[in-house]
């Protein structure tokens, strides 16, 4: 604090200023705590993230070489004649959970199939293929949109979180450690001018006293 805005030397101050020390003290230790568990959760979900990213890849490639294997067996016309009688509807479904108060997003992906559909037994199988492949490709972007928006939110409160962890480690809890260092030594030092005084007052005392017989 460097003489600037010190606090009056009271016996009430120095209490006040060391509850309010105390309280800092266990709220940087929390708000420690919770940085290393959001750092935690936060690389798991990188790391889940460059898996579900891989795994799309080939999902999708696959997919694709379904479909273009397809078409080299039953022909283009055929097989746009049978992918236009697909009639699956895919929805998703948005739930949430939280990590340490932040709020994460859950995505569910379903898909449900309708009539009119096509007879697997003039089809390839190829199409088959391609459709669970194209299925799964869509589920996965869905996981990998809730860990990409998880990422994103955990991020911003790992960032708030180091902000206020930083400003109690070198701000909040020095100047409040330098202020109940400041009183407790004033406190001190009016205690031993007081006990001085005294005893200079007990002598004189003792001295009329004496002078007196």
């Amino acid at each position: 604090m460097a003489g600037i805005n010190r606090p009056t030397p009271t016996k009430t101050n120095l209490m006040n200023l060391k509850g309010r020390l105390i309280f800092a003290q266990q709220g940087y230790e929390l708000l420690d705590q919770k940085r290393s568990i959001l750092v935690l959760e936060l690389l798991n979900l990188v790391d889940q993230a460059v898996d579900f990213e891989e795994k799309a890849h080939i999902i999708l490639s696959g997919a694709y070489d379904s479909l273009q294997q397809a078409v080299m067996e039953m022909g283009k016309l055929k097989t746009a004649g049978i992918i236009s009688a697909v009639n699956i509807e895919a929805g998703i479904t948005l739930n949430s959970r939280r990590v340490m108060g932040v709020s994460l997003p859950v995505v569910n992906t379903q898909f449900t199939e309708n009539a009119p559909y096509f007879s697997p037994d003039s089809t390839s199988p190829w199409i088959d293929q391609s459709i669970s492949n194209f299925k799964d490709a869509l589920t996965l972007m869905g996981q990998l949109a809730e860990l990409k928006i998880s990422i994103i939110r955990l991020s911003q409160e790992v960032k708030k979180t180091i902000r206020k962890v930083n400003a109690l480690e070198k701000i909040a809890i020095p100047d409040l450690e330098e202020s109940v260092r400041y009183i407790r030594s004033r406190l001190e030092e009016d205690e031993r001018d007081s006990y001085i005084l005294m005893k200079r007052v007990k002598a004189q005392l003792e001295k009329r006293k004496g002078s007196s017989w």
